[in-house]
């Protein structure tokens, strides 16, 4: 899988290896993370939903923010590795608070031929 982002201006990929491309060095581990909170919207309409079912949406918007977040920052450390590229990308998340949701994307840094 890579990413196409336009703000992102390297390769960021899930696989071992760049299509295409060899790896020349590795530069070490490049990560970026975020720590969310929920709003008082969110939780109102989490509880509501709660009671039919379904998606919901106002979590979904701030997971998929944050994990952006994350992969720009992961994609500023590279840069400051010297990275062409980050192979390997992988994404964690954890509660930090009650309320509060840390995502963490992390990945090998590298330099293609």
């Amino acid at each position: 899988i890579k990413f196409h982002r336009p703000d992102i201006d390297m390769e960021v990929t899930t696989t071992e290896t760049v299509p295409g491309e060899t790896v020349a060095t590795t530069l070490g581990v490049a990560k970026g993370n975020t720590v969310q909170s929920r709003n008082v919207g969110s939780d109102i309409g989490a509880s509501l939903k709660n009671l039919v079912g379904g998606e919901l949406k106002g979590y979904s918007k701030l997971m998929t923010k944050a994990r952006d977040e994350a992969l720009e920052r992961l994609a500023a450390d590279a840069r400051e590795l010297g990275a062409d590229a980050v192979v390997n990308v992988r994404f964690e998340t954890s509660e930090i608070t009650q309320g509060g949701a840390e995502i963490l994307a992390y990945g090998t840094a590298v330099e293609l031929e």
